[in-house]
């Protein structure tokens, strides 16, 4: 440790202004480990709400069921019919819910229309509104329910499907099922409850969230809250006891970054003396596998135990944060002269691969000293990037907090390890403080921690960019990408929306590697799916099917990019280029008639303020803007033909703006999916070289489009007051 490393350990870690906004006090404190004690306590405190409701998240789902084995509490099952009838009973009662404004790769897995279902349809004063007040390619993280400024509860659970479940983690669980009666994996998190002022302070963060997503102010704070709706049955685990709160948030709105969480972990593990217990969604941090690498350098290392999932989801994730994963594991086990340092993860008999255990809480214990429990992962996002919530509690010489502390690690421990929390404690007494010595000892042939040993082939490590990219911790410089595309005479800083482009790129590369380094390839024969189409190309109804299948994707929000790509790889670069175009013109006509259906306010609710004012710029540009747009596309297509068509642009000027806009994309794609089709299949230096020479004539497309025409604003830009 350095000398300001060892002045902060000996005052305490906890600094508001350096590693947490506030530190304020609490009656009550429990800590909700797993989704069952979570969603049963939080009903609770809804049920006894009466002035003010606040709910903050990545994700929500109304159709969930917070007690799937049922409430019997004489309210509705389904989340959104309980939040409803909850406000319904109470006169004076505001409910504000804001979820993230989710990026389209989310689509397919989240409720189908949130809006009318938890606005439209609903008492009017139950409120839902999509958060989109981050930078591109962020995400609004935090996870709090505030009620009635009287208790909060704060940690890693959406209230959303697919994340319910108990202790046990049983492979039979009958509830374990998603709002469609598909059955998912286990799923392990931890939620703090609190009360008092630090509840108060809670409600004052999410207001503050509202206010910047909405423009609305909420319901004041109410200074002295008469209701206690403390969950009925529901334990503190300890009582007065002051918390702090800490926060991520990339300053979009305030022009103002806070890092109180990046501070807050890297000063809790400069002053752990004997041991560090880690849970995590994901391990790729820089900043924080370095502070934990210092510490294994030292002289009298503590031990350092992380417990994550065993896999990441799907194969995209696994060659991204799991090789991110993979690399920081490395970093350590270099650093690791002394054996204290485990990366587990939680083997519960009888499941299998993929469907093992999910671990998505975010939980660091230091010692029996400071632990923090919310919505950060160990991951760059969270350190600057996306908004993020936690609390913190340290002991500072408070033997009932240090109690507390250790009982949070031992429940957690007990749990993996299929055992009782007394004998944990007792195993870390008698090994002296060691945790690894202790969780060996405690290890069965049952339920028990395993060490993951992450594996990455050197092709796909090769493949995988710096964690800048896959995983940033502040908003890429669109500037950085470009000149790795773009010769240096050529940039300017104009084309600053060519960096999505090269995610693309990224992706579809990625893809590529999949489909020739894994399974993919035998379970998929890419022959076979030519022989497929060449069967449908030579139906006479395949130009009405084409035709048939934008209108409905259209319809459904299905992105377009994925019909031109599926479009080229069935019909070829030729064929496929005309169906294409012609399919997106006559999709965008359905849903330029939809949107002058259903009228301009309608719309602009669907679509937010920043949509909105590009069009009103569009209306007075004409024909080429509509192209430009189509050429640096910023919101779904569906959802801009449809606020278009609310905007009153003449229709011809749409369709031939459009028409012009689309056309080149269109012939580049599907010549790019034929090459990427010829480099898979056959692959060689041609091939190769003549996907790069298609990509780099994207590139610089789509950069002296921007250059020639980056006088209509097309992105958002950070409001400062």
């Amino acid at each position: 440790m350095n000398r300001r490393e060892k002045r902060v350990a000996a005052k305490g870690v906890l600094v508001p202004g350096r590693n947490c906004w506030r530190i304020e006090h609490a009656k009550r404190l429990a800590f909700l480990i797993d989704g069952a004690a979570y969603f049963s306590a939080l009903r609770s405190a809804i049920s006894q709400a009466k002035r003010t409701v606040f709910i903050v998240g990545w994700d929500i789902d109304s159709r969930i069921r917070l007690v799937p084995q049922g409430a019997n509490d004489g309210y509705p099952e389904e989340l959104g019919d309980f939040l409803n009838e909850v406000v319904k009973r109470q006169p004076h009662l505001q409910m504000c819910v804001l979820s993230w404004d989710f990026a389209m790769v989310f689509a397919m897995d989240r409720e189908w229309m949130p809006l009318y279902k938890l606005d439209w349809r609903t008492h009017r004063r139950l409120s839902f509104r999509l958060d989109d007040q981050h930078p591109m390619g962020a995400s609004h993280h935090q996870k709090i329910v505030v009620v009635d400024d009287s208790v909060a509860f704060v940690g890693g659970l959406d209230l959303t499907h697919c994340r319910w479940d108990t202790p046990k983690h049983g492979c039979d669980e009958p509830h374990r099922c998603d709002p469609d009666g598909k059955v998912y994996r286990p799923y392990h998190d931890v939620q703090a409850l609190v009360d008092g002022a630090a509840a108060r302070a809670l409600g004052e963060l999410c207001r503050d969230r509202w206010q910047r997503a909405t423009n609305q102010s909420a319901v004041p704070v109410d200074a002295a809250p008469q209701n206690d709706p403390w969950p009925h049955g529901l334990s503190a685990d300890i009582t007065d006891i002051d918390v702090a709160i800490a926060r991520t948030d990339p300053g979009y709105v305030t022009g103002q970054r806070v890092e109180e969480i990046r501070h807050l972990y890297v000063d809790a593990i400069a002053a752990a003396e004997h041991s560090m217990y880690l849970e995590n969604q994901y391990f790729s941090s820089s900043v924080v596998g370095a502070a934990l690498a210092a510490r294994l350098r030292s002289p009298a290392a503590p031990d350092i135990v992380v417990v994550s999932r065993r896999t990441e989801e799907g194969w995209l994730e696994e060659r991204t944060m799991g090789v991110l994963r993979a690399r920081l594991h490395r970093q350590l086990q270099d650093a690791d002269a002394g054996g204290h340092y485990r990366l587990y993860y939680p083997h519960v008999p009888g499941l299998e691969m993929p469907n093992l255990l999910n671990v998505h809480s975010k939980v660091l214990i230091v010692d029996d000293e400071l632990a923090s429990v919310g919505s950060a992962n160990f991951s760059n996002r969270s350190m600057g990037f996306d908004t993020e919530c936690n609390i913190a509690i340290e002991a500072r010489g408070d033997e009932r907090i240090r109690q507390a502390i250790a009982a949070l690690r031992d429940r957690l421990l007990a749990e993996h390890l299929g055992t009782e929390p007394e004998k944990v404690a007792s195993e870390i007494v008698r090994q002296e403080k060691r945790l690894i010595k202790s969780i060996e000892a405690l290890k069965s042939s049952g339920r028990t921690l395993e060490p993951i040993e992450p594996a990455v082939s050197p092709e796909v490590d090769a493949l995988v960019p710096a964690s800048a990219v896959v995983d940033p911790e502040r908003p890429i410089d669109p500037e950085e990408l470009v000149k790795d595309f773009v010769p240096a005479d050529a940039r300017k800083p104009a084309a600053s929306r060519v960096w999505r482009i090269a995610i693309t790129l990224i992706v579809v590369a990625a893809i590529a590697a999949a489909w020739r380094w894994t399974p993919l390839r035998e379970l998929i024969s890419l022959q076979a799916l030519i022989g497929i189409a060449q069967t449908f190309d030579d139906s006479p109804f395949a130009p009405f099917a084409v035709l048939a299948a934008y209108v409905v994707a259209g319809l459904l929000l299905i992105p377009v990019t994925a019909l031109i790509v599926a479009t080229g790889v069935v019909f070829g670069p030729l064929v496929g280029g005309i169906y294409a175009l012609g399919g997106a013109l006559l999709s965008a006509a359905v849903t330029y008639s939809v949107g002058r259906r259903i009228g301009r306010q309608t719309v602009r609710r669907l679509s937010g303020r920043q949509l909105n004012r590009i069009t009103r710029r569009l209306a007075k540009k004409g024909v080429m803007a509509i192209a430009i747009i189509r050429l640096l596309p910023v919101a779904p297509f569906s959802v801009v033909n449809a606020v278009i068509g609310a905007s009153h642009i003449q229709f011809r000027d749409f369709m031939i703006g459009t028409a012009i806009g689309m056309a080149p994309g269109i012939a580049i794609t599907v010549i790019f999916v034929d090459r990427i089709t010829a480099a898979v299949t056959d692959p060689g230096p041609g091939t190769y070289a003549a996907l790069a020479a298609v990509a780099a004539i994207l590139v610089c497309v789509a950069t002296y489009v921007r250059k020639r025409f980056g006088d209509i604003e097309t992105g958002p830009r950070p409001e400062r007051r």
